[in-house]
């Protein structure tokens, strides 16, 4: 048998396949449906991943979502460097009044265009927030720090990414009226056609 085993603590390839790709983006939490478009996997198949990895302590499963424990270190490679190549499409600098777990806890979990809820990452140096498009084509990332904001897309296949590019300026709308709410946004870099780019006020 090749499935989970709490004896002898070990993980079939299905299973480590998971842990990889939530390795690589460093999820602290995600969502069911995130990740099926992330792997592009059965909705069958991965609900058998999950629910071993939730037996084995790997995960727990929220109210929305999956949260990742710090068992999850021992069966994946701590020293893989995160999977955080993307073309830069908006950096803006924050205004120190902003609310910022404010803006995030008002983001996560929405959608904007075509690009569906993920999950998100949490660390010292900040907070991630993931959207991936329907067809999982491509990621949208908005990375959040005490004083910036970058938005980069990742492209995971060779399909066209004009959507989930237009999808990801709805996304910074939104924000900007986030912003809106204790002051008015300021320093937004708009990277037109990853050329250079073009200040906004």
């Amino acid at each position: 048998m090749n499935d989970w085993s709490h004896e002898s603590n070990t993980l079939n390839e299905r299973d480590s396949n998971v842990l990889t790709i939530i390795n690589e983006e460093k999820l602290t939490k995600f969502t069911f449906d995130g990740l099926k478009r992330r792997l592009g996997i059965h909705p069958e198949t991965l609900s058998r991943i999950l629910s071993r990895l939730e037996d084995g302590g790997i995960i727990e499963k929220g109210l929305n979502g999956y949260i990742v424990t710090s068992k999850a270190t021992e069966y994946i490679d701590s020293n893989l460097p995160s999977n955080a190549t993307g073309i830069l499409l908006v950096h803006s600098l924050l205004p120190p009044n902003i609310p910022v777990h404010q803006m995030i806890s008002d983001l996560v979990g929405k959608w904007f265009g075509v690009l569906r809820w993920l999950g998100y990452t949490e660390n010292n140096g900040g907070i991630t927030l993931k959207w991936i498009t329907e067809d999982g084509a491509t990621q949208i990332e908005a990375q959040f720090s005490d004083s910036s904001l970058n938005i980069l897309a990742k492209p995971l296949t060779e399909k066209d990414m004009n959507s989930a590019i237009k999808a990801s300026y709805k996304l910074m709308e939104y924000i900007s009226r986030l912003y809106s709410r204790p002051t008015k946004a300021r320093n937004i870099a708009y990277f037109a056609s990853f050329g250079s780019p073009i200040m906004a006020a």
